[in-house]
Protein backbone atom coordinates (compact mmCIF):
# COMPACT_ATOMS: atom_id res chain seq x y z
CA UNK A 1 0.00 0.00 0.00
CA UNK A 2 1.41 3.53 -0.82
CA UNK A 3 -0.14 6.87 -0.32
CA UNK A 4 -0.26 9.41 -3.56
CA UNK A 5 -0.26 13.22 -3.55
CA UNK A 6 0.01 15.57 -5.81
CA UNK A 7 2.20 18.90 -6.22
CA UNK A 8 0.07 22.06 -7.46
CA UNK A 9 1.29 24.52 -10.56
CA UNK A 10 1.92 27.03 -7.98
CA UNK A 11 3.93 24.64 -5.81
CA UNK A 12 6.15 23.74 -8.99
CA UNK A 13 9.53 25.06 -9.79
CA UNK A 14 11.45 25.09 -13.08
CA UNK A 15 14.16 22.76 -12.48
CA UNK A 16 11.80 20.18 -10.59
CA UNK A 17 12.22 16.80 -11.12
CA UNK A 18 11.15 13.03 -10.40
CA UNK A 19 13.08 9.31 -11.62
CA UNK A 20 11.73 5.86 -11.01
CA UNK A 21 13.31 2.74 -12.73
CA UNK A 22 11.70 -0.99 -13.41
CA UNK A 23 13.28 -4.34 -14.91
CA UNK A 24 10.83 -5.12 -17.95
CA UNK A 25 9.62 -8.35 -17.57
CA UNK A 26 7.80 -10.68 -20.04
CA UNK A 27 4.43 -10.26 -18.40
CA UNK A 28 4.97 -6.16 -18.47
CA UNK A 29 5.77 -6.36 -22.54
CA UNK A 30 2.71 -8.92 -23.14
CA UNK A 31 0.00 -6.30 -21.18
CA UNK A 32 1.50 -3.52 -23.00
CA UNK A 33 1.31 -5.85 -26.29
CA UNK A 34 -2.51 -7.07 -25.56
CA UNK A 35 -3.69 -3.23 -24.67
CA UNK A 36 -1.78 -2.00 -27.98
CA UNK A 37 -3.40 -5.14 -30.08
CA UNK A 38 0.17 -5.28 -31.09
CA UNK A 39 0.90 -9.01 -30.59
CA UNK A 40 3.02 -10.39 -33.33
CA UNK A 41 6.19 -12.13 -32.05
CA UNK A 42 8.58 -9.49 -33.62
CA UNK A 43 7.51 -6.49 -31.62
CA UNK A 44 7.97 -9.29 -28.05
CA UNK A 45 11.33 -9.64 -29.10
CA UNK A 46 12.73 -6.40 -29.34
CA UNK A 47 12.20 -2.77 -30.00
CA UNK A 48 13.42 -1.95 -34.03
CA UNK A 49 13.81 1.79 -34.06
CA UNK A 50 12.90 1.58 -37.86
CA UNK A 51 9.09 0.05 -36.78
CA UNK A 52 6.17 1.21 -35.17
CA UNK A 53 6.00 2.00 -31.57
CA UNK A 54 6.22 -1.20 -30.31
CA UNK A 55 5.36 -2.62 -26.44
CA UNK A 56 8.71 -2.20 -24.97
CA UNK A 57 8.52 1.38 -26.71
CA UNK A 58 5.10 1.33 -25.15
CA UNK A 59 7.05 0.48 -21.82
CA UNK A 60 9.38 3.64 -21.61
CA UNK A 61 6.45 6.16 -22.02
CA UNK A 62 3.78 3.91 -19.76
CA UNK A 63 6.75 5.16 -17.24
CA UNK A 64 7.34 8.69 -18.05
CA UNK A 65 3.52 9.23 -18.10
CA UNK A 66 3.13 7.18 -14.41
CA UNK A 67 5.49 9.66 -13.29
CA UNK A 68 3.38 12.39 -14.44
CA UNK A 69 -0.16 11.26 -13.55
CA UNK A 70 1.78 9.89 -9.81
CA UNK A 71 3.80 11.49 -8.85
CA UNK A 72 5.10 15.16 -10.58
CA UNK A 73 2.90 17.19 -10.66
CA UNK A 74 0.63 13.94 -9.74
CA UNK A 75 -3.59 13.13 -9.81
CA UNK A 76 -5.17 15.50 -11.56
CA UNK A 77 -2.68 15.61 -14.14
CA UNK A 78 -4.12 15.91 -17.86
CA UNK A 79 -1.06 15.35 -20.63
CA UNK A 80 -1.91 18.01 -23.26
CA UNK A 81 0.91 17.61 -25.67
CA UNK A 82 3.54 14.89 -26.57
CA UNK A 83 6.80 15.39 -28.47
CA UNK A 84 8.24 11.97 -27.89
CA UNK A 85 11.54 11.04 -29.81
CA UNK A 86 12.62 6.64 -29.90
CA UNK A 87 16.05 5.41 -30.49
CA UNK A 88 17.97 1.75 -28.99
CA UNK A 89 16.25 -1.34 -28.44
CA UNK A 90 14.71 -2.36 -25.82
CA UNK A 91 14.79 -5.96 -24.31
CA UNK A 92 12.99 -7.80 -22.00
CA UNK A 93 15.32 -7.70 -18.74
CA UNK A 94 16.31 -4.38 -18.75
CA UNK A 95 16.54 -2.22 -15.89
CA UNK A 96 14.74 1.49 -17.56
CA UNK A 97 14.96 4.41 -15.50
CA UNK A 98 12.51 7.49 -16.30
CA UNK A 99 13.04 10.67 -15.24
CA UNK A 100 11.01 13.88 -16.11
CA UNK A 101 11.84 17.62 -15.12
CA UNK A 102 9.94 20.68 -15.56
CA UNK A 103 11.91 23.23 -18.01
CA UNK A 104 8.54 25.93 -18.85
CA UNK A 105 5.46 26.96 -17.05
CA UNK A 106 2.50 28.92 -18.82
CA UNK A 107 0.08 30.53 -16.29
CA UNK A 108 -2.74 30.61 -18.54
CA UNK A 109 -3.47 27.20 -19.02
CA UNK A 110 -1.64 26.07 -16.08
CA UNK A 111 0.19 23.95 -18.59
CA UNK A 112 3.72 23.08 -17.38
CA UNK A 113 6.19 20.97 -20.00
CA UNK A 114 8.56 18.86 -19.02
CA UNK A 115 11.54 16.96 -20.59
CA UNK A 116 11.25 13.80 -20.66
CA UNK A 117 13.78 11.01 -20.89
CA UNK A 118 14.68 7.17 -20.74
CA UNK A 119 17.43 5.43 -20.59
CA UNK A 120 18.47 1.60 -19.92
CA UNK A 121 21.16 0.44 -17.21
CA UNK A 122 24.26 1.25 -19.84
CA UNK A 123 22.97 4.83 -19.88
CA UNK A 124 22.01 4.77 -23.25
CA UNK A 125 19.15 6.76 -24.37
CA UNK A 126 15.72 4.93 -25.50
CA UNK A 127 13.12 7.66 -25.28
CA UNK A 128 13.56 11.50 -25.02
CA UNK A 129 11.31 14.67 -25.89
CA UNK A 130 8.88 16.41 -23.90
CA UNK A 131 5.25 16.65 -22.86
CA UNK A 132 2.87 19.26 -22.05
CA UNK A 133 0.54 18.37 -19.11
CA UNK A 134 -2.05 20.97 -17.58
CA UNK A 135 -1.13 20.70 -14.17
CA UNK A 136 -3.87 20.47 -11.00
CA UNK A 137 -4.74 23.65 -8.83
CA UNK A 138 -5.77 21.67 -6.05
CA UNK A 139 -4.04 19.54 -3.38
CA UNK A 140 -5.28 15.49 -4.10
CA UNK A 141 -4.29 13.10 -2.06
CA UNK A 142 -4.59 8.90 -1.95
CA UNK A 143 -4.04 6.77 0.97
CA UNK A 144 -3.12 2.84 1.05
CA UNK A 145 -3.73 2.73 -2.93
CA UNK A 146 -2.71 -0.99 -3.62
CA UNK A 147 -0.42 -1.54 -7.03
CA UNK A 148 -2.13 -4.44 -8.88
CA UNK A 149 -0.12 -7.91 -9.43
CA UNK A 150 -1.12 -8.35 -13.17
CA UNK A 151 -1.48 -11.92 -13.62
CA UNK A 152 -2.00 -12.75 -17.78
CA UNK A 153 -3.79 -16.28 -18.80
CA UNK A 154 -1.65 -18.11 -21.20
CA UNK A 155 -3.08 -20.87 -22.22
CA UNK A 156 -7.69 -21.22 -22.04
CA UNK A 157 -7.57 -25.10 -20.80
CA UNK A 158 -11.25 -25.07 -21.01
CA UNK A 159 -11.09 -23.74 -25.46
CA UNK A 160 -10.58 -27.88 -26.46
CA UNK A 161 -13.44 -29.12 -23.89
CA UNK A 162 -15.78 -26.74 -25.71
CA UNK A 163 -14.79 -27.56 -29.16
CA UNK A 164 -15.12 -31.51 -28.97
CA UNK A 165 -18.50 -30.41 -27.60
CA UNK A 166 -19.84 -28.99 -30.88
CA UNK A 167 -19.36 -32.14 -32.52
CA UNK A 168 -21.49 -33.81 -30.17
CA UNK A 169 -25.34 -33.73 -29.74
CA UNK A 170 -26.65 -32.04 -26.59
CA UNK A 171 -27.58 -34.06 -23.27
CA UNK A 172 -31.15 -34.45 -21.89
CA UNK A 173 -30.42 -32.86 -18.02
CA UNK A 174 -32.53 -32.64 -15.41
CA UNK A 175 -31.90 -29.12 -13.58
CA UNK A 176 -33.19 -29.32 -10.29
CA UNK A 177 -35.00 -26.46 -8.98
CA UNK A 178 -34.24 -24.00 -10.91
CA UNK A 179 -35.66 -21.46 -8.67
CA UNK A 180 -33.71 -18.29 -9.02
CA UNK A 181 -31.88 -16.22 -11.53
CA UNK A 182 -28.37 -17.93 -11.40
CA UNK A 183 -29.56 -21.40 -11.94
CA UNK A 184 -31.82 -20.83 -14.40
CA UNK A 185 -29.92 -18.47 -16.57
CA UNK A 186 -27.07 -20.92 -16.08
CA UNK A 187 -28.95 -23.79 -18.48
CA UNK A 188 -30.40 -21.91 -20.67
CA UNK A 189 -27.17 -20.40 -22.07
CA UNK A 190 -26.03 -24.14 -21.47
CA UNK A 191 -28.77 -25.22 -23.60
CA UNK A 192 -28.19 -22.41 -26.40
CA UNK A 193 -24.64 -23.61 -26.79
CA UNK A 194 -26.13 -26.54 -27.48
CA UNK A 195 -24.55 -28.53 -24.46
CA UNK A 196 -27.48 -29.85 -23.10
CA UNK A 197 -30.95 -30.06 -23.25
CA UNK A 198 -32.51 -28.99 -20.03
CA UNK A 199 -35.39 -30.86 -18.27
CA UNK A 200 -36.69 -27.85 -15.57
CA UNK A 201 -37.71 -29.70 -12.28
CA UNK A 202 -39.24 -27.86 -9.35
CA UNK A 203 -42.71 -25.67 -8.48
CA UNK A 204 -43.48 -24.72 -12.27
CA UNK A 205 -45.25 -21.11 -10.89
CA UNK A 206 -41.59 -20.25 -9.60
CA UNK A 207 -39.82 -21.32 -12.74
CA UNK A 208 -42.04 -19.03 -14.57
CA UNK A 209 -41.69 -16.33 -12.48
CA UNK A 210 -38.04 -16.44 -12.65
CA UNK A 211 -38.19 -16.20 -16.13
CA UNK A 212 -40.45 -13.51 -16.69
CA UNK A 213 -38.12 -11.53 -14.12
CA UNK A 214 -35.64 -11.82 -16.38
CA UNK A 215 -37.29 -12.20 -20.03
CA UNK A 216 -36.51 -15.97 -21.00
CA UNK A 217 -38.74 -17.79 -23.11
CA UNK A 218 -39.49 -21.22 -21.41
CA UNK A 219 -41.38 -22.64 -24.26
CA UNK A 220 -39.00 -24.85 -25.81
CA UNK A 221 -38.01 -26.76 -22.61
CA UNK A 222 -40.11 -29.39 -20.64
CA UNK A 223 -40.96 -28.51 -17.14
CA UNK A 224 -41.37 -31.09 -14.88
CA UNK A 225 -43.93 -29.68 -11.83
CA UNK A 226 -43.24 -30.28 -8.44
CA UNK A 227 -44.07 -29.05 -4.97
CA UNK A 228 -40.54 -27.84 -3.63
CA UNK A 229 -37.04 -28.57 -3.50
CA UNK A 230 -36.86 -32.07 -2.00
CA UNK A 231 -39.60 -33.32 -4.43
CA UNK A 232 -37.24 -31.87 -7.03
CA UNK A 233 -34.49 -33.52 -6.27
CA UNK A 234 -36.04 -37.15 -5.76
CA UNK A 235 -38.06 -35.87 -9.08
CA UNK A 236 -34.63 -35.75 -10.90
CA UNK A 237 -33.35 -38.94 -9.43
CA UNK A 238 -35.93 -41.00 -10.78
CA UNK A 239 -36.14 -39.85 -14.44
CA UNK A 240 -32.22 -40.51 -14.37
CA UNK A 241 -32.85 -44.12 -13.17
CA UNK A 242 -35.81 -44.02 -15.92
CA UNK A 243 -33.41 -43.37 -18.37
CA UNK A 244 -35.40 -40.16 -19.12
CA UNK A 245 -32.06 -37.61 -18.79
CA UNK A 246 -28.72 -38.35 -18.95
CA UNK A 247 -27.46 -36.02 -16.25
CA UNK A 248 -28.22 -33.58 -13.13
CA UNK A 249 -27.77 -30.19 -12.54
CA UNK A 250 -28.01 -28.72 -8.90
CA UNK A 251 -30.10 -25.35 -9.46
CA UNK A 252 -31.39 -23.34 -5.95
CA UNK A 253 -30.86 -25.95 -3.21
CA UNK A 254 -28.40 -27.07 -0.85
CA UNK A 255 -25.86 -29.54 -2.25
CA UNK A 256 -27.37 -31.90 0.90
CA UNK A 257 -30.93 -31.92 0.07
CA UNK A 258 -29.88 -33.16 -3.98
CA UNK A 259 -27.10 -35.70 -2.72
CA UNK A 260 -29.28 -36.84 -0.12
CA UNK A 261 -31.64 -37.92 -3.01
CA UNK A 262 -28.50 -39.97 -4.84
CA UNK A 263 -27.22 -41.60 -2.30
CA UNK A 264 -29.61 -43.93 -0.66
CA UNK A 265 -28.82 -47.52 -2.11
CA UNK A 266 -32.17 -48.34 -3.06
CA UNK A 267 -33.36 -45.35 -4.83
CA UNK A 268 -30.50 -43.39 -5.49
CA UNK A 269 -27.92 -43.30 -8.31
CA UNK A 270 -25.18 -44.99 -6.47
CA UNK A 271 -22.81 -47.56 -8.09
CA UNK A 272 -20.50 -50.30 -6.74
CA UNK A 273 -17.68 -46.81 -6.70
CA UNK A 274 -17.50 -44.58 -4.50
CA UNK A 275 -19.30 -41.44 -5.43
CA UNK A 276 -16.92 -38.28 -5.25
CA UNK A 277 -16.48 -34.87 -6.73
CA UNK A 278 -13.57 -33.37 -9.08
CA UNK A 279 -12.79 -29.38 -9.77
CA UNK A 280 -11.72 -29.07 -12.85
CA UNK A 281 -9.61 -26.33 -12.78
CA UNK A 282 -8.24 -23.78 -15.45
CA UNK A 283 -5.09 -21.96 -14.32
CA UNK A 284 -3.79 -19.11 -15.44
CA UNK A 285 -0.42 -19.73 -14.42
CA UNK A 286 -0.16 -23.69 -15.67
CA UNK A 287 0.29 -25.21 -18.82
CA UNK A 288 -2.54 -27.95 -18.49
CA UNK A 289 -5.87 -28.01 -17.20
CA UNK A 290 -5.77 -28.99 -12.99
CA UNK A 291 -7.91 -31.54 -11.32
CA UNK A 292 -8.65 -31.35 -7.37
CA UNK A 293 -10.38 -34.38 -5.64
CA UNK A 294 -11.96 -34.59 -3.68
CA UNK A 295 -12.96 -31.16 -2.44
CA UNK A 296 -17.05 -31.29 -1.96
CA UNK A 297 -18.11 -35.17 -1.06
CA UNK A 298 -16.11 -37.17 0.77
CA UNK A 299 -14.80 -35.40 4.40
CA UNK A 300 -12.46 -38.20 6.04
CA UNK A 301 -11.73 -40.85 3.24
CA UNK A 302 -9.91 -43.47 4.24
CA UNK A 303 -7.34 -45.68 2.33
CA UNK A 304 -10.43 -47.44 0.14
CA UNK A 305 -12.09 -44.62 -0.35
CA UNK A 306 -9.07 -42.81 -1.64
CA UNK A 307 -8.41 -45.30 -4.45
CA UNK A 308 -12.03 -45.10 -5.63
CA UNK A 309 -11.64 -41.01 -5.35
CA UNK A 310 -8.74 -41.56 -7.89
CA UNK A 311 -9.98 -43.88 -10.10
CA UNK A 312 -13.02 -41.65 -10.74
CA UNK A 313 -10.49 -38.57 -11.76
CA UNK A 314 -8.33 -40.67 -13.50
CA UNK A 315 -10.91 -41.73 -15.96
CA UNK A 316 -12.32 -38.24 -15.80
CA UNK A 317 -9.27 -37.04 -17.11
CA UNK A 318 -8.68 -39.56 -20.02
CA UNK A 319 -12.47 -38.68 -21.37
CA UNK A 320 -10.87 -35.56 -21.19
CA UNK A 321 -8.23 -35.80 -23.08
CA UNK A 322 -4.99 -37.00 -20.99
CA UNK A 323 -4.43 -40.86 -22.40
CA UNK A 324 -2.13 -41.33 -18.76
CA UNK A 325 -3.18 -38.78 -16.38
CA UNK A 326 -0.32 -38.17 -13.75
CA UNK A 327 -1.91 -38.18 -10.57
CA UNK A 328 -0.08 -36.36 -7.16
CA UNK A 329 -0.92 -37.20 -4.22
CA UNK A 330 -0.80 -34.69 -1.72
CA UNK A 331 0.39 -34.17 2.03
CA UNK A 332 2.25 -31.46 4.08
CA UNK A 333 5.65 -34.05 3.86
CA UNK A 334 7.48 -35.87 0.57
CA UNK A 335 8.50 -38.66 2.46
CA UNK A 336 6.35 -40.96 4.21
CA UNK A 337 5.91 -40.20 7.76
CA UNK A 338 3.86 -42.37 10.18
CA UNK A 339 2.44 -39.10 12.24
CA UNK A 340 0.69 -37.59 8.97
CA UNK A 341 -1.76 -40.44 8.10
CA UNK A 342 -2.13 -38.68 4.64
CA UNK A 343 1.56 -39.89 3.67
CA UNK A 344 0.83 -43.18 4.45
CA UNK A 345 -2.43 -43.15 2.52
CA UNK A 346 -0.48 -41.94 -0.40
CA UNK A 347 2.62 -44.70 0.16
CA UNK A 348 0.04 -47.48 -0.20
CA UNK A 349 -1.79 -45.68 -2.88
CA UNK A 350 1.21 -45.47 -5.42
CA UNK A 351 2.00 -49.35 -4.34
CA UNK A 352 -1.92 -50.18 -4.81
CA UNK A 353 -1.22 -48.70 -8.57
CA UNK A 354 1.57 -50.94 -9.43
CA UNK A 355 -0.18 -54.44 -8.24
CA UNK A 356 -3.13 -52.97 -10.72
CA UNK A 357 -5.80 -51.78 -8.17
CA UNK A 358 -6.01 -48.60 -9.66
CA UNK A 359 -4.84 -48.58 -13.52
CA UNK A 360 -4.96 -45.75 -15.96
CA UNK A 361 -2.58 -43.52 -14.83
CA UNK A 362 0.64 -42.75 -13.15
CA UNK A 363 0.69 -41.98 -9.19
CA UNK A 364 3.46 -40.84 -7.10
CA UNK A 365 3.10 -39.50 -3.47
CA UNK A 366 3.60 -38.24 -0.68
CA UNK A 367 4.09 -34.83 -2.39
CA UNK A 368 3.81 -31.11 -1.69
CA UNK A 369 1.95 -29.10 -3.20
CA UNK A 370 5.05 -26.77 -4.58
CA UNK A 371 6.72 -30.50 -5.99
CA UNK A 372 3.26 -31.45 -7.46
CA UNK A 373 3.04 -28.53 -9.48
CA UNK A 374 6.90 -27.19 -10.34
CA UNK A 375 9.24 -29.25 -11.21
CA UNK A 376 11.81 -26.48 -9.92
CA UNK A 377 10.69 -26.59 -6.61
CA UNK A 378 10.74 -30.46 -7.09
CA UNK A 379 14.32 -30.58 -8.66
CA UNK A 380 15.31 -28.08 -5.67
CA UNK A 381 14.51 -30.70 -3.12
CA UNK A 382 16.10 -33.70 -4.87
CA UNK A 383 12.94 -35.17 -6.01
CA UNK A 384 13.00 -37.87 -8.91
CA UNK A 385 9.44 -38.33 -10.06
CA UNK A 386 7.44 -39.02 -12.94
CA UNK A 387 4.81 -36.78 -11.65
CA UNK A 388 6.72 -33.91 -10.30
CA UNK A 389 6.41 -30.44 -11.96
CA UNK A 390 3.77 -31.79 -14.07
CA UNK A 391 0.70 -33.41 -12.47
CA UNK A 392 -2.97 -33.57 -14.47
CA UNK A 393 -4.48 -34.52 -10.61
CA UNK A 394 -4.01 -33.67 -7.24
CA UNK A 395 -5.13 -36.02 -4.94
CA UNK A 396 -6.05 -34.46 -1.68
CA UNK A 397 -5.94 -35.73 1.86
CA UNK A 398 -8.98 -34.78 2.82
CA UNK A 399 -12.40 -32.09 1.99
CA UNK A 400 -10.91 -29.92 3.93
CA UNK A 401 -7.19 -29.63 2.17
CA UNK A 402 -8.87 -29.91 -1.11
CA UNK A 403 -11.34 -27.32 -0.70
CA UNK A 404 -9.04 -24.85 0.32
CA UNK A 405 -7.08 -25.75 -2.32
CA UNK A 406 -9.42 -24.97 -5.00
CA UNK A 407 -10.75 -21.91 -3.77
CA UNK A 408 -6.85 -20.67 -3.10
CA UNK A 409 -6.34 -21.09 -6.41
CA UNK A 410 -9.56 -19.54 -7.48
CA UNK A 411 -9.31 -16.11 -5.52
CA UNK A 412 -5.67 -15.61 -5.49
CA UNK A 413 -4.32 -16.98 -8.87
CA UNK A 414 -7.11 -16.42 -10.89
CA UNK A 415 -8.27 -19.51 -11.74
CA UNK A 416 -11.91 -20.69 -13.00
CA UNK A 417 -12.91 -23.94 -11.84
CA UNK A 418 -15.43 -26.24 -13.12
CA UNK A 419 -16.79 -28.89 -11.47
CA UNK A 420 -18.50 -32.44 -11.57
CA UNK A 421 -20.02 -35.55 -9.31
CA UNK A 422 -18.58 -38.86 -10.57
CA UNK A 423 -19.15 -42.44 -9.08
CA UNK A 424 -22.81 -42.26 -10.10
CA UNK A 425 -24.96 -43.62 -12.72
CA UNK A 426 -24.98 -39.93 -14.37
CA UNK A 427 -23.05 -37.25 -14.25
CA UNK A 428 -23.75 -33.91 -11.66
CA UNK A 429 -22.90 -31.00 -11.88
CA UNK A 430 -23.34 -29.23 -8.37
CA UNK A 431 -23.42 -25.27 -9.49
CA UNK A 432 -22.26 -22.79 -7.14
CA UNK A 433 -23.83 -19.00 -6.81
CA UNK A 434 -20.32 -18.16 -6.88
CA UNK A 435 -19.43 -19.45 -9.90
CA UNK A 436 -19.14 -17.00 -13.45
CA UNK A 437 -20.42 -18.00 -16.55
CA UNK A 438 -17.35 -19.79 -18.02
CA UNK A 439 -16.50 -21.94 -14.92
CA UNK A 440 -20.80 -22.69 -15.24
CA UNK A 441 -20.60 -23.33 -18.95
CA UNK A 442 -17.38 -25.60 -18.11
CA UNK A 443 -19.04 -27.97 -15.60
CA UNK A 444 -21.74 -28.18 -18.49
CA UNK A 445 -19.42 -29.01 -20.99
CA UNK A 446 -17.18 -31.40 -18.52
CA UNK A 447 -21.15 -32.96 -17.72
CA UNK A 448 -21.89 -33.59 -21.95
CA UNK A 449 -18.52 -35.34 -22.59
CA UNK A 450 -18.45 -37.83 -19.55
CA UNK A 451 -21.98 -38.53 -20.64
CA UNK A 452 -21.25 -39.00 -24.34
CA UNK A 453 -18.26 -41.23 -22.96
CA UNK A 454 -20.57 -43.51 -21.04
CA UNK A 455 -23.15 -43.74 -23.37
CA UNK A 456 -22.93 -47.89 -24.76
CA UNK A 457 -20.39 -48.95 -21.89
CA UNK A 458 -21.50 -50.57 -19.11
CA UNK A 459 -21.67 -48.79 -15.71
CA UNK A 460 -20.54 -50.55 -12.86
CA UNK A 461 -23.52 -52.29 -11.16
CA UNK A 462 -25.57 -50.42 -8.65
CA UNK A 463 -24.38 -50.44 -4.68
Amino acid sequence: MQDYGNRTFDEIDIGASASASRTLTATDVEALALAAGDVEGLHIEGYDPGERLTAQGAAAIAMIAGLLNRRLPGPGTRILLSRIHYSGIINIGDTLTATVTAKAKHKRDHAIEFDCRCVNQAGEVLVDGSLMVGAPTERIQYSNVATPELILRRNDGFAPLFARCKALAPVTCAVVHPCDKASLLGPIEAARMGLIVPVLVGPESKIRSVAKEEGLDLSPYQIVGVEHSHAAAEKAVELARLGHVEALMKGSLHTDELMGAIVPSATGLRTSRRISHVFVIDVPTYPRLLMVTDAAVNIYPDLEVKADICQNAIELAQILGVEVPKVAILSAAETVNPKIPGSIDAAALCKMAERGQIVGGVLDGPLGFDNAISAEAARTKHIVSPVAGQADILLVPDLEAGNMVAKQLQYLAGADAAGIVLGTRVPIVLTSRADNVRARLASTAVLKLVAHARRGKTLPPQH
